[in-house]
């Protein structure tokens, strides 16, 4: 027996309202650029409206001008989807607040997950998105997912409860001396003064 190699996601596709309501939600709330359309392939009775979320992959949503937005939280039982999170800068999370605020949309308020911040507000459809920012960037030729494993080991050897920053600075550090080269013999911390 084999395994099928997934190589990440390819895209995402949501049953969605009518066409205007997810536009205006993906593109104009969001600045996920639309950038194809065309008719639901298996349903002619659907659009299938295609955005980029910014690292190239998709979001597609399923439109029908007959179905009208439903605000009511989708369900969280067994077997559903409870969120989808979407990566932000540091810069922009620090924007979203007042951004939503603006325009009267409840949210969680920014949420401290030790490696990361977090806000949560619904979609016009009830469907629960996060904005999702980490704290730290990853050393050349690593990637996030690298410094977490690193980080959840660290956690996991001193007995701490969840990951926090000074695991992401120690898994950093460990990463570096693993895949960057020195001509020191000793890599050790040292005081210079």
């Amino acid at each position: 027996m084999r395994k099928i190699q997934v190589q990440g996601v390819h895209h995402i596709t949501i049953v969605g309202a009518d066409r205007k309501t997810s536009i205006d939600f993906w593109e104009g709330l969001l600045g996920m650029p639309f950038i194809f359309d065309q008719p639901n392939l298996d349903n002619p009775n659907e659009g299938h409206l295609y955005f980029d979320p910014g690292d190239g992959r998709l979001i597609t949503i399923f439109t029908n001008e007959d179905r009208k937005p439903d605000p009511t939280r989708t369900s969280t039982e067994q077997g559903s989807v409870h969120h989808l999170a979407f990566s932000v800068s540091q810069a922009t999370f620090r924007q979203v607040v007042k951004r939503l605020d603006d325009r009267g949309i409840k949210h969680s308020g920014p949420k401290d997950r030790g490696f990361m911040d977090s806000i949560y507000f619904e979609d016009p459809l009830g469907l629960l998105i996060e904005l999702a920012s980490y704290r730290f960037e990853p050393p050349e030729g690593c990637r996030h997912a690298d410094v977490m494993i690193e980080a959840h080991r660290i956690r996991v050897e001193r007995g701490d409860y969840n990951i926090q920053e000074e695991h992401l600075a120690d898994a950093i550090e460990r990463l570096v001396e693993r895949t960057q080269q020195t001509l020191s013999a000793d890599r050790s911390p040292r005081n210079p003064y």
